[in-house]
């Protein structure tokens, strides 16, 4: 019967996953080089398996390492969640944050569940709305946090991730072939005329808006039945739809920086604490972006 396997020893083979490489995972986690190869040996003893291919660049995972990794990453996860539920002091009280349509189904559960399972008694309030709404809701003091796109690099905050807005078709149905192009926007939107319009112009396209609607959702139904194509943030392409590239023919609408805006009025530990919790959700979308 083997040996139980150890959490260090996860941690270990996880950011020499990460890294690539022994020296390198080594500085990460504040050991040295030896101490890392001797807690990968010991880890793959206990397995029963080799975990890692060494080559001259670095090292790869296994057959049997691929299959370990999302176990190992899940049991790192519930250890750091339950000491952070353990240690953190329970908190109370109300917080508003606004947030776009974009992320109420991806990002915002991811930022919600975790905060809700470290601080069951705060009562979070959420307005889904377009940016320059949650902007003017924070000025009113209407709403302690507000994540907003900033197309123009003229709003101050913590910048979460760049986001960036792309023309988005069906996969089945080629209506970005059609001329005049028909387009999907929302209605009364000066974001619409001065970015996804003007991208159009300026490259010479002829269209025809043939679907308005007033959410992100009504755009992305209206490109997947193949009734227009629209602009969407680049996370938020639906199944059964594509990126319109430069090589269809379609230039990047905009680069939006996706920023984290907090109340001048005031703050308490659960705003912060929920703020924390939206930095993290974002996190993996803020990797993806980098070089």
């Amino acid at each position: 019967m083997r040996e139980p396997i150890e959490s260090d020893l996860l941690r270990t083979f996880v950011v020499v996953t990460e890294t690539s490489n022994f020296s390198a995972a080594a500085q990460r986690i504040g050991r040295t080089q030896s101490a890392v190869s001797a807690q990968v040996k010991r880890l793959e003893d206990t397995i029963g398996e080799t975990l890692f291919e060494r080559g001259a660049r670095g090292v790869a995972l296994t057959g049997a390492g691929t299959r370990l990794l999302p176990y190992a990453r899940r049991v790192i996860d519930l250890l750091n969640e339950a000491a952070a539920t353990i240690r953190t002091k329970p908190l109370d009280g109300p917080v508003r944050i606004g947030i776009p349509e974009e992320y109420s189904q991806t990002v915002l559960p991811a930022a919600l569940a975790a905060f809700s399972v470290r601080h069951p008694a705060v009562e979070v309030t959420i307005s889904c709305d377009y940016t320059s709404h949650n902007l003017a809701a924070l000025d009113r003091d209407e709403l302690d946090l507000a994540v907003v796109f900033d197309w123009s690099n003229q709003i101050n905050g913590e910048v979460l991730c760049i986001d960036p807005t792309v023309w988005v078709t069906s996969m089945v149905h080629r209506m970005h072939d059609a001329d005049p192009l028909p387009i999907a926007i929302y209605r009364n939107s000066t974001w619409c005329r001065d970015f996804a319009l003007r991208s159009l112009e300026q490259h010479g396209r002829r269209y025809r808006i043939a679907f308005i609607a007033d959410t992100s959702s009504g755009l992305k139904n209206a490109a997947a039945a193949g009734l227009a194509v629209t602009t969407l943030s680049r996370s938020n392409i639906p199944p059964g739809c594509r990126e319109l590239t430069s090589a269809d023919g379609f230039p990047l609408v905009d680069s939006s920086r996706v920023v984290l805006r907090r109340s001048r009025h005031h703050s308490t530990a659960a705003i912060q604490e929920l703020a924390e919790s939206v930095r993290e959700a974002f996190q993996p979308m803020a990797a993806l972006a980098s070089p």
